[in-house]
């Protein structure tokens, strides 16, 4: 949504200096039309890139992060929704009933954390694992469950082996659980500060 309100912020502002230096070139300054288009085309682009540049400034200040973090993170974020779209496309071809929801489930979780980090990519190091380590497997594992399942032709082995990774997925499942609640556990402690300060204010105000 920001990227889309800063989009906005940069084209208003390149629109309203090319319409501006047009007619300063024209009039005033009586230039021929084609070097007033040209002044201001020039003038409106160099106001877009650095309004674009204003803005993503002011991103990296809000989130605390240098240049070559914000790249590093956004590195990791753009494989991150390769292996999301690769995760998805795994859990929602498996259609076995008792499968179902928990796929869902996981899915939802994984899109959340990946959501967050990239709204305030500052988080991403709150999230390290589940980008180095979790999500990996969590997709490696899926895709060979998602191929075993769809044999037609199932053995002891070949059901054992999905038993196996079936249980392992599962308790990725848990992880990824922790890996939200670490994301999210700067809003959680604030949340729980504000319910104290509340509780406070209700017992000063029974006693009164």
């Amino acid at each position: 949504m920001k990227q889309v309100v800063h989009f906005f912020i940069q084209s208003t502002a390149a629109t309203m200096s090319t319409g501006t230096i047009w007619l300063v070139s024209f009039f005033p300054l009586d230039q021929t039309f084609l070097l007033s288009s040209a002044y201001a085309i020039g003038g409106g682009t160099a106001v877009f890139f650095s309004t674009k540049a204003l803005t993503h400034q002011q991103f990296l200040k809000q989130n605390q992060l240098s240049r070559k973090e914000f790249a590093y993170i956004k590195r990791h974020l753009k494989e991150a929704d390769q292996k999301i779209k690769r995760l998805r496309k795994a859990l929602f071809s498996i259609r076995t009933i008792s499968t179902i929801k928990q796929n869902i489930e996981m899915y939802r979780v994984v899109n959340r954390i990946y959501t967050i980090t990239k709204k305030e990519p500052k988080r991403f190091y709150l999230a390290e694992s589940f980008y180095y380590s979790h999500l990996d497997s969590l997709v490696e594992l899926s895709e060979k469950y998602a191929y075993l399942a769809s044999q037609p032709a199932k053995t002891s082995e070949l059901s054992q082996s999905l038993t196996e990774t079936r249980r392992t997925i599962s308790q990725l499942s848990e992880s990824l659980e922790q890996d939200l609640h670490d994301v999210l556990s700067k809003d959680i402690s604030q949340l729980n500060f504000e319910l104290d300060v509340a509780k406070l204010t209700i017992d000063k105000s029974v006693k009164k």
